[in-house]
């Protein structure tokens, strides 16, 4: 189903990657212990940042991105019972 959230202005909407269940070591993990997950999937994006000049400057990610954002970026939000973060497109460190 496509998801029906449009961001605005340089925002993303993201997938984050499910956390890991097991350990390196081969230990399960309980939810407590378990890492936010630092990965994820672009899957919607905003038209872009308005520059001072008055143009708009367009997104450089775009759906289908497979990014890494900083560990306590975003906000989270449930759409369809699946959980997604919106952030700025600066909150963005790398395209993967």
């Amino acid at each position: 189903m496509a998801l029906k959230v449009k961001p605005l202005a340089d925002r993303v909407v993201v997938e984050p990657a499910p956390a890991e269940d097991v350990s390196s070591g081969g230990i399960i993990l309980p939810d407590t212990a378990q890492e936010k997950p630092q990965q994820g999937t672009v899957v919607a994006t905003g038209p872009g940042k308005v520059s001072d000049a008055g143009k708009t400057v367009g997104m450089e990610v775009k759906k289908g991105d497979k990014i890494l954002y900083g560990k306590y970026s975003g906000t989270e939000f449930s759409f369809d019972e699946t959980d997604y973060l919106i952030m700025r497109e600066s909150d963005i460190l790398a395209v993967l």
